[in-house]
């Protein structure tokens, strides 16, 4: 007797298409209440892949305290060595002399982040929500979060000075984006790879 079932993918390829599928039908149905039941669906399915072990190739959709606790620890993992390591200063005063490369700092940082997240494929990262309907709330939280780390850790070791003095105060906002590009790297990688 034939099986006629199709084979079981192990590396996930069967939950990426029923992702694919979920999001499909989430743009064509016709009613909030109906977006609602595919969301709770999708829900379902990231909650069913809770018991395999696997840290790669699982499919992550929504964003929870449990991927915010993620990002903080990555940054602080990624953030500890830059706030010790005396370059950082040195590179913080560097671009506060140049606000391109401030500019530039911090848009390849975001950059990075993008780029762990939806790009380089650690894991299947989907887009649950996005703020003002452009911006992915992962992308925008985990970077939000890496960079206030970035003040606080900065500012809690001394490293920072916040005054009325509006020089000092962009000496130490350049410093905080120097220190906030391996955080957010950190922070994404965090909130990503336990495949929560």
């Amino acid at each position: 007797m034939t099986d006629d079932r199709p084979e079981a993918d192990d590396d996930g390829d069967g939950l990426n298409e029923l992702f694919d599928e979920l999001e499909e039908l989430e743009d064509i149905v016709d009613s909030e209440a109906e977006r609602e039941q595919v969301r709770e669906a999708m829900r379902a399915a990231t909650a069913a892949q809770d018991h395999d072990p696997a840290v790669f190739g699982r499919v992550i959709w929504g964003f929870d305290r449990e991927d915010f606790a993620e990002a903080v620890l990555g940054s602080l993992l990624f953030g500890i060595p830059m706030a010790v390591e005396g370059g950082t200063i040195d590179a913080g005063q560097h671009i506060a002399q140049h606000p391109l490369y401030f500019l530039g700092t911090l848009a390849a940082a975001v950059a990075m982040v993008f780029g762990i997240l939806y790009v380089a494929d650690f894991q299947d990262v989907r887009v649950a929500n996005r703020i003002l309907g452009i911006v992915p709330r992962r992308l925008a939280v985990v970077t939000a979060t890496a960079f206030a780390v970035s003040v606080a850790l900065l500012t809690g070791w001394g490293l920072v000075e916040w005054s009325t003095d509006p020089v000092v105060v962009w000496q130490s906002l350049s410093t905080c984006t120097v220190a906030f590009v391996p955080m957010a790297i950190g922070a994404a990688l965090g909130d990503i790879l336990p495949g929560s």
